[in-house]
């Protein structure tokens, strides 16, 4: 028999926070004969069939994670800048999910097979690992259909030798084939799963996960990208298998819309129900004692929402590996401590604009908002002073809503993070030092030769004159004599919000409003900002046009740097944004005047209609002769 691959072993050893499941290091290399020859062995190959999921806040290889619109970094030189470029192609497709997932499904379906004959494995250890595998199955076949489109059904386990494999002489189902048959499978094995899951097991397949995964299916499945969006009619209209079968429909259907909204409510029911009971996460005064920065209450329940490790009532399902060094997401994004800490990883221009005024409106609809000026400089009103900013700054960071503070550091803004070091050009000097016992908080100004901005030794800076605070802990830490301290966390997969906000946009869909703005109020008030019914009253009737604009720009902003915007942007037709040019701030100024000026960021972007799916490897296409390559990436 085949040897398990030893890679997957090794991503499986990367344990960290309460969980277990990938503390898993077997004693030698088995073969898979070997791998149920005991209970304990079985229970390892069942934790390596969770080692195919895509690493979601791999911050040098993540497909989805940093090449939406939102941000930029100076480090597109690793893979994942590919994408963010445009680079890839069926000959080089730079991350090759395809076949990985497929042996992920191939391992779970083999786990499934033997479990009958472990010697000493209960009935019940039989029955709940057989549930684990049909969840991993079924999520899978969803992660192939958000990135290819449609795919291949897998629904046994395939006789595979070296010469034939389910992947390589099958033809593609249809989309919606696909759709149905794994929204059918995650509503099957919800049952058989528990609803939450904590300590040692905690990010192992639930129920509630199973049921939000498959709202999340079926709502992209409604989306204009796979349900007769007027953009793809031509892009998909000859995307057909050898025999002519119609791949993904270009016939619009609204009983989708239906199909998704009531698959959200479903699961908002089974998270809001007393055995799950995820609630949206709320910070009070008591939180983490430990690291008192933010202060303001409704900035702190935003910036550890998901952070919080020991309270996560928010997180319905999370990715329990370690972030690995300083080149992962914290030590990106935390203010720069010359090679212990980067300090790059940076909002664009349309990400800062896209948040509210602290009216909960656009900037440019907010009568109260100076939108002309907003690029001009002001003066921070001395009672936020220690709360958002202080001194000089642009008017586009002031009068915004908390999501805004929590989540951006800006020119004369905060960090809430610690450190120490005595050279005044790094943030964690004295001078720039503020919060509790000044030691919790650090001034940021993103000017050239100041404490965030460009200098020599400083190639890995901003290069928008802002930085990301979001998933970057309070408690992190950049030291001259200590190094890189991170406080590791889980990373959400989904969340509460998440499903309030499907449901709301499905709800538009269906053009039923006042259960839309019902759930989309539920995320606003936690954000600290008026329902939406408050903050429009009197400037535009929430029109079902209208609420379906907000509901965008809601999760937009909600769910920013949370693996979403790749995908939403597509599903929804705009991705084109991807191919213009990001814009920043002159990071090169001297003077707070110039460094007020936007301009263009000098780095390569290219997005064209192909790209709305990822192309298949070039060598699937090769061996197949069933197998139509996705639309536009013809070689």
């Amino acid at each position: 028999m085949k040897l398990i691959n030893k890679y997957l072993i090794l991503l499986c050893v990367f344990v960290c926070f309460s969980c277990n499941y990938l503390d898993i290091v077997p004693d030698e290399n088995p073969t898979e004969e070997d791998a149920f020859k005991n209970p304990q062995l079985t229970e390892r190959y069942l934790y390596s069939c969770y080692a195919y999921i895509p690493n979601p806040r791999h911050a040098t290889a993540s497909l989805d994670f940093l090449t939406g619109d939102d941000v930029v970094t100076p480090w597109e030189h690793e893979t994942f800048g590919k994408f963010a470029q445009g680079n890839y192609t069926p000959s080089n497709p730079y991350i090759n999910y395809w076949h990985d997932l497929f042996k992920g499904i191939r391992q779970c379906y083999l786990l499934k097979e033997n479990l009958g004959s472990v010697p000493g494995l209960s009935d019940e250890l039989k029955a709940a690992y057989d549930a684990e595998a049909d969840f991993l199955i079924a999520f899978y076949h969803f992660y192939l259909l958000r990135t290819y489109g449609p795919s291949i059904l897998v629904k046994e386990l395939p006789e595979v030798s070296s010469a034939d494999s389910p992947e390589t002489m099958l033809g593609r189902n249809t989309y919606d084939e696909c759709v149905t048959w794994v929204a059918e499978q995650l509503k099957n094995v919800a049952g058989r799963l528990p609803m939450r899951r904590t300590g040692l097991d905690y990010g192992r397949a639930t129920g509630v996960a199973a049921m939000a995964i498959r709202a999340r299916l079926l709502l992209y499945a409604a989306s204009p990208q796979f349900n007769g969006g007027e953009k793809f009619k031509s892009l998909y209209s000859d995307f057909k298998n050898p025999d002519g079968t119609q791949l993904i429909s270009t016939t619009y259907d609204p009983n989708k819309w239906v199909t998704a909204a009531q698959a959200c409510k479903e699961a908002i029911d089974w998270a809001r129900a007393p055995e799950a009971n995820y609630d949206l996460y709320a910070a009070d005064v008591n939180t983490l004692p430990n690291y008192p920065e933010p202060t303001d209450l409704t900035q702190r329940s935003l910036r550890f929402t998901f952070v919080d490790k020991d309270n996560t009532p928010e997180v319905i399902w999370a990715f329990c590996t370690k972030e690995s060094s300083n080149s992962d997401l914290q030590g990106k994004t935390i203010p720069r401590l010359s090679t212990t800490a980067y300090g790059g990883l940076a909002p664009t221009l349309r990400q800062i604009e896209r948040f509210y005024t602290k009216n909960g409106l656009p900037l440019d609809v907010d009568p109260t908002y100076d939108y002309v000026n907003r690029y001009d400089v002001a003066m921070f009103p001395v009672e936020e002073n220690d709360i958002n900013g202080e001194g000089e700054s642009l008017k586009l960071n002031m009068n915004r809503e908390p999501r805004f503070y929590a989540w951006i550091a800006f020119h004369n803004g905060y960090y809430e993070v610690s450190g120490e070091d005595d050279r005044k050009e790094f943030s964690y000097a004295p001078i720039w030092k503020r919060g509790k016992d000044k030691k919790y908080k650090q001034l940021v100004q993103f000017m050239k030769t100041q404490n965030m901005g460009i200098t020599n030794d400083n190639k890995y800076g901003t290069k928008t004159g802002y930085l990301n605070k979001k998933g970057a802990h309070p408690g992190t830490s950049a030291s001259k004599s200590t190094g890189f301290k991170v406080i590791q966390y889980p990373w959400p997969m989904v969340r509460l919000a998440e499903l309030y906000l499907n449901y709301a946009e499905a709800c538009v869909e269906c053009n039923d409003l006042p259960e839309a703005k019902k759930y989309l109020n539920y995320v606003r008030e936690r954000a600290g900002i008026p329902k939406v019914e408050v903050s429009w009253a009197g400037i535009a009737e929430l029109t079902q046009d209208k609420l379906r604009e907000i509901v965008h720009q809601e999760r937009l902003i909600e769910l920013y740097l949370e693996n979403h915007n790749f995908w939403d942007i597509r599903r929804w037709g705009i991705a084109e944004t991807l191919g213009e040019q990001p814009k920043g701030l002159s990071i090169q100024a001297t003077t707070i005047t110039e460094f007020a000026k936007p301009v263009s960021v000098d780095v390569q972007r290219r997005f064209i209609p192909a790209h709305y799916l990822m192309p298949l490897p070039i060598s699937e296409i090769n061996k197949n002769p069933n197998m139509v390559q996705n639309p536009g990436y013809d070689e």
